[in-house]
């Protein structure tokens, strides 16, 4: 039986994840972690996330109970998540991050963590969205020439990032693709006219809308238009949960669900 811990365990991802894994054979939970005077803490886990008791208390210290974790599971903000990172970085400790927002500054500083411990760090989890970055790489380098790219994201009103992670993956993975730079070439939001290479980004905010992600690839008479929606949390926790699996066997270092899916192209 794989013991997970849940950390950011009150927000939406960690209450579908803990739901999850009350539901799953194999795995069971082992603790759950929120910020310090989150109106969570200190009550059952299950109880808050409204799956009846699990008799696993809501704690404010990730290190109280680490070490009764096979793999920790991080949904929560960026300053918490690399105070997290140091503690599995301690205690040689899996750890499989889902929060989105992560800088380059501590992206950078997570590659000297993980020295120690494994560590999957994606800001989408779900299986489909995965195989579409496979795609999209594939359709980027075919429709590199006389083609406009222009990637348009759509979340509920209280995301606090924008654009979201996987626009940004996608963006990124279709530079990669084309032997752009990301960081000249991609432009967010739009002003003017359209200048020849750009990838562009859109970000829509309404609603409780769970997340959509539309590339556009528009030539002269045609477009090609790729879109994934989600319709609930649950690919993304059941990823989430596919990656502790994962995770928990590799050797340290860090690695994303390309990786967990065996995606990753040579």
């Amino acid at each position: 039986m794989m013991r997970l811990i849940m950390s950011g365990a009150a927000g939406r991802m960690g209450q579908c994840i803990i739901g999850l894994i009350q539901r799953a054979e194999d795995c069971e939970l082992a603790g759950a972690v929120e910020i310090s005077g989150h109106p969570a803490v200190g009550l059952d886990a299950g109880t808050f996330a409204g799956y009846g008791v699990v008799g696993v208390e809501v704690s404010d210290v990730l290190e109280k109970v680490v070490d009764q974790a096979d793999a920790v599971i991080d949904f929560s903000l960026p300053s918490g998540t690399m105070e997290n990172a140091k503690i599995c970085a301690k205690h040689s400790t899996p750890l499989v991050i889902g929060t989105t927002g992560i800088s380059s500054i501590q992206a950078d500083a997570l590659q000297q963590l993980v020295r120690t411990f494994p560590c999957v760090l994606a800001p989408n989890m779900s299986i489909g969205i995965n195989v579409l970055l496979n795609v999209l790489a594939d359709m980027a380098v075919v429709l590199q020439k006389d083609y406009d790219v222009e990637v348009v994201e759509a979340h509920h009103r209280f995301k606090q990032d924008a654009p979201s992670g996987t626009a940004l993956g996608m963006a990124k993975e279709i530079a990669r693709a084309q032997g752009k730079d990301f960081d000249m070439m991609g432009i967010y939001g739009r002003q003017g006219e359209r200048k020849p290479g750009e990838i562009g980004m859109q970000s829509i905010r309404a609603g409780d809308i769970v997340g959509d992600h539309t590339v556009y690839f528009g030539g002269v008479g045609e477009r090609i238009e790729i879109t994934h929606r989600a319709q609930s949390r649950e690919p993304f926790a059941y990823g989430a949960i596919q990656a502790a699996r994962w995770v928990s066997a590799q050797p340290p270092g860090l690695y994303d669900m390309q990786d967990v899916l065996g995606l990753k192209k040579d």
